[in-house]
C-alpha cells in the first residue's frame, strides 16, 4: 500500500509584490457617485476593467460614428420589442442616430400586435396543449394581407409600414413599423419560414413573403454596403440577424464595397456562438472594432440610450 507525506514548502521560492506586474490597481478602481452626476460622468466613473472599458469606449464609437453621419444600424430580436423598449428605439430614429433597423418575423408580430391592441405575447404554455397557440385571428390576417398585397418592388418592412399608417391604427406611437415609414427609415424584415405563428394562418402566401424578404435581403445588403465608419448592432437575436448580417457583409465585399473599418456589438443575457463569431469578431477582424456586452435588454439598452445622448450632447451634437 502506498503512502504519502505532506510536500515540505519551507523551500518556496518568492518575489515581492512590488514587483510583480499586477492586473488590478486602485488607478482603475470605481468612483463613487455624486448626487446631480450626469450619465456620461456615471459612465466614466466605471471601474476602468471589463465591460467598465468596453461600454464607454463603445459610446464614444457610436458618437463618433454619428457625428461623422455614417449610418448606426440597429438588428434586433422580438425580445426587444417584449420588454418595452419601442420608445427608446423611436426616440433615437426621431433624433436621427438609428438610420435603419432589420428585424426577424417575430418582430413583425409582436410590433404589429402592439400597434393594433396595446399588447403583445402570449402565455404558449397555457394554450400549446390545445392547438391554440398562434391562433390570434387579427394577427395572421393583418400581417399575411400586407404582405400579399405589396407590390413587387415593395419589401416587406416598408409593406408593414404602409399597412401601419394607412389603417391609422390606435398604438401606432409605439410601434417601430409604423414609426421608422413616417420618418422613411428603412426596415428590413428577415423571415425564416415556419417560425412566426402567421405561417399557420390560412392567409399565409409562402411565395409572397418569401419575395418580400428576399427583397429586404438586397436592401440590407445596400445598407450594409455603406457601413464603413459606422456601426451595427445586434440586440437578442441569436441565430438569424448574425447569419444574415454575415451573408450581406460577404455580398458587399464580394461586389467591391470598401466595408472593412466600422464598430459592432453584441447585446444579450449571454454568449452565444453566432453573434460573438459573425458580428463581434469575424467581420471585425481586418479593422474596427466589436464588442460583447451581456446582460438584460431592459437594462442595457436603457443605459445605452441615455450614455449615447449624454456624450452626444457633451459634443454639442444634441
Amino acid at each position: 500500500m502506498m503512502s504519502w507525506k505532506p510536500i515540505d514548502l519551507s523551500g518556496l521560492h518568492t518575489y515581492s509584490i512590488h514587483d510583480r506586474q499586477s492586473k488590478v490597481t486602485v488607478a482603475d478602481f470605481a468612483e463613487p457617485q455624486r448626487p446631480g452626476q450626469t450619465v456620461r460622468q456615471l459612465i466614466n466613473s466605471l471601474p476602468k476593467q471589463l465591460l467598465g472599458v468596453d461600454f464607454p469606449e463603445l459610446i464614444g464609437r457610436l458618437a463618433t460614428a454619428h457625428e461623422a453621419k455614417r449610418p448606426i444600424m440597429i438588428g434586433m430580436g422580438a425580445h426587444v420589442i417584449k420588454v418595452g423598449l419601442n420608445p427608446l428605439l423611436i426616440d433615437l430614429m426621431e433624433r436621427g442616430i438609428i438610420s435603419s433597423l432589420a428585424l426577424n418575423g417575430a418582430g413583425v408580430v409582436h410590433d404589429t400586435e402592439i400597434a393594433m391592441a396595446g399588447r403583445t405575447s402570449e402565455e404558449v404554455g397555457q394554450v400549446l396543449d390545445s392547438g391554440a397557440f398562434g391562433a390570434a385571428r387579427e394577427t395572421g390576417q393583418f400581417i399575411n394581407e400586407a404582405v400579399s398585397a405589396a407590390g413587387p418592388d415593395t419589401g416587406l418592412g416598408q409593406a408593414m409600414g404602409d399597412a401601419l399608417l394607412a389603417h391609422d391604427l390606435p398604438y401606432n406611437s409605439y410601434s417601430l413599423l409604423a414609426s421608422a415609414r413616417r420618418l422613411q427609415i428603412p426596415v428590413t424584415v428577415h423571415v425564416a419560414i415556419g417560425t412566426d405563428i402567421v405561417h399557420i394562418h390560412p392567409s399565409c402566401s409562402g411565395a409572397d413573403t418569401g419575395r418580400a424578404s428576399y427583397l429586404d435581403f438586397r436592401l440590407f445588403c445596400g445598407i450594409v454596403a455603406d457601413l464603413e465608419g459606422g456601426a451595427y448592432l445586434n440586440i437578442g437575436s441569436a441565430v438569424l440577424l448574425p447569419e444574415v448580417f454575415l451573408k450581406a457583409l460577404t455580398v458587399v465585399r464580394n461586389l467591391g464595397h470598401k466595408v472593412l473599418d466600422f464598430t459592432t456589438a453584441n447585446f444579450d443575457f449571454i454568449r452565444q456562438y453566432r453573434p460573438l463569431t459573425n458580428v463581434v469578431n469575424r467581420p471585425t477582424a481586418g479593422g474596427g472594432k466589436g464588442y460583447s456586452i451581456v446582460g438584460h435588454h431592459e437594462l442595457m439598452i436603457p443605459l445605452l440610450a441615455a450614455a449615447l445622448l449624454d456624450e452626444l450632447a457633451a459634443r454639442g451634437r444634441v
